[in-house]
Formats: C-alpha cells, structure tokens, sequence
C-alpha cells in the first residue's frame, strides 16, 4: 500500500515507519528538514514534491509541535494551533484535490479533546470538555473531518500518554525515579491515561484496515490509572526513596497553564470502540508495559 505519513520523524512516526516499512508498505514521509530517501521510504519537504507514482492510498497525520514541549506563552500556543490546524487544512485540502483521494485517513488528536474529568468515566461517545487542549483539538479534528468530503474515511485517533524507551513522555517521567525520587504531580489521585508506543502502532495498523472503523477512536490502555499508582509500579522496577507529591503551586510556578491541563488533573479514558471491535493489546496493563520499557533494547522493538 502506498501510505503518506506527515510527523514520520516524531517519535510515533519512527515506530511506524519501521513496522510498515517491514511489512512491505511503500512510504513517503513529509518532513521539513531533508532527509536521504531508504527503500521504502521516499521523503519530500513539500505535498506538491509527491510523486504522481506515490499517490497515496492511505494518509497518517502525526504533525503538530509538542504539547508538552514548552511552557504555553500565547507565542507557542499559536505554533501549537498553527502546527496542527492549520497543517491539517492545507493536508486535506491536498487530499481532495488528488483525482483519486485516499481511501483512508488516520488523523492523529488527543485525550485532552475530553478536557479535566476527574475520575469520570470517558469513552469516544463522551461530549468534549473546555479549556486550550480540548479546543485545540476539537478544532483539529474538524479540520481533518473534511477529508471525508472526498470519500475519505477518517479516523480521529485520539492518543493517550504514549510510554516507551528513547523519547517522547516517558524520559520525563522517569527522571526523578532515575534519580531515586519517587514522586508524582499534585494529589496523585488523578488519571493517567497511558497506552504503550508499541499498541499505537499496532492500533494505526488495525485502523488501516478495518474499513468499519471511523469517527473517533481512543487509543489508550483498557486499564489507566492513577499517578501514585504509576509511581507504583516505576518503584517496583528502580530503588528510590518512598513516595511523595510534587505540590501543586511549584507545577503550577514551574509550567503554569500546561501543568493545570496536562499534570495536575486527568481523564479517565476507555478505548471502548478498539476493544468492540476486538483489537489486543500487548501492554494492558501499566506493569507490563514498564517491564517492557525498561528491559534492553527496548525502544529497538517492534510490535
């Protein structure tokens, strides 16, 4: 299949181009920055650079700058509505000028779509909730929504925290544990809704394929849990110091805004639509994902 994947270079689209790369789907990557084309994998600055031969049948859209990558000033909230809204508009506008659109669009969006919900139960079937992320990615998905004006059929994948070795969450929230710190944001009790890098993937590749599946689909783990439960179960895997809280007003002084939104509350996430519709999870729950995590080579393997 010939599949297009904007964000390739981010830590879920390095995942994902191993694995579909292995399972002999051919590639084309929009990066900005140049990159050597491999086989398999063509890489262009530009949609107007993909080849009439490489039209895409199928589109990732994993773009967007970090939510957690700096503190939210009203500069780097715009970069972050830019990098996802605006990038979204201009992909679909160019997927529906293709003669022939692609069949399918997996659009990538998040949890915080439900905002802070304390310990409230959330499915895909829940309202969106209020506050930047959740408008940040309300937005973002109605921009990718109109890819289905061409017949496309788009998935709204809604993205937990995604753990794994080499990058992305996980290596700040295993600093202090590194350090023999246990400790966990705020009062502990709220929700992390986490799901391993490895079923991302794997959840992307059932989407692909299961032409039954559109709209929004949580990919998280079926078991979330708290944060004390999370430093938990890190504790059992590095030797630190009993546990305890990181108060919420040094969060609040340290991150402001982001720290309300991404840390100091939660939602309590169910991937109801995957589990429907039978897909299997290799990490269910947060010990076994830890142990896969932490365990040599860990960030080499494949789902």
């Amino acid at each position: 299949m010939q599949i297009l994947i904007t964000g390739g270079t981010g830590f879920i689209g390095q995942a994902l181009l191993r694995y579909w790369s292995a399972a002999g789907h051919e590639l084309t990557v929009l990066s900005r920055r140049p990159q050597s084309n491999r086989a398999q994998c063509h890489y262009v600055q530009s949609l107007n650079d993909v080849p009439p031969g490489r039209a895409p049948q199928a589109v990732v859209n994993l773009a967007g700058a970090s939510l957690a990558g700096k503190r939210w000033s009203a500069r780097y909230k715009t970069e972050l509505v830019d990098s996802r809204v605006q990038g979204t508009r201009v992909l679909t506008a160019w997927m529906r000028s293709l003669p022939v659109p692609p069949a399918v669009l997996l659009s990538a969006s998040a949890i915080g779509y439900y905002g802070a919900r304390g310990s409230e139960a959330l499915d895909e079937s829940s309202a969106a909730g209020s506050g930047f992320s959740s408008d940040l990615c309300s937005a973002w998905e109605s921009e990718a929504l109109a890819a289905g004006e061409a017949g496309t059929r788009v998935c709204l994948v809604r993205l937990g925290v995604v753990l794994d070795a080499g990058g992305g969450a996980f290596t700040e929230m295993a600093r202090p544990f590194k350090l023999g710190i246990a400790s966990w944001p705020g009062s502990g009790h709220q929700c992390l809704s986490w799901v391993h890098r490895n079923d991302v993937v794997a959840a992307m590749d059932f989407l692909l394929h299961h032409e039954a599946l559109a709209g929004a689909v949580n990919v998280t783990a079926p078991q979330p849990v708290t944060q004390r439960r999370f430093c938990t179960a890190m504790r059992k895997q590095f030797t630190s110091l009993p546990g305890m809280p990181v108060p919420a007003v040094v969060m609040r002084l340290m991150l402001g805004e982001m720290a309300d939104e991404l840390l100091l509350t939660g939602q309590c996430v169910h991937p109801q639509r995957l589990e429907e519709a039978g897909f299997h999870w290799q990490h269910p729950d947060i010990d076994s994902a830890l142990l896969a995590i932490l365990a040599p080579h860990a960030g080499d393997k494949l789902p």
